[in-house]
């Protein structure tokens, strides 16, 4: 079954994290990951989130869990958490579901 990471954050040092992008995207090599919305001006239509929303796609819970636990993506994460606020990160599982 699927599992996907959804972040969500505000960004607060542009300059920081236009390299989060470059470290991030190639720690995901060979994981079976894919980027399914990476939005940069998300439009609220609930809460106060912040303006960056970004959803993964990972084959299995255990392969989201090894990436973003990894040493590759370790040093992506630490530009993220210094060049963002009000971030949350959720892993959720997917669900089998028959063609509606």
């Amino acid at each position: 079954m699927s599992a996907y990471l959804v972040f969500n954050y505000r960004v607060t040092d542009q300059e920081k994290y236009g390299e989060y992008p470059k470290a991030a995207l190639p720690s995901m090599a060979g994981t079976g990951a894919e980027v399914l919305v990476a939005d940069y001006s998300a439009d609220p239509v609930e809460g106060s989130p912040g303006e960056v929303t970004v959803v993964l796609r990972f084959p299995t819970r255990e392969a989201a869990d090894a990436w973003y636990s990894s040493d590759a993506y370790e040093g992506a994460k630490a530009i993220r958490l210094a060049a963002t606020s009000h971030g949350i990160a959720v892993r959720c599982d997917g669900m089998d579901l028959p063609p509606m």
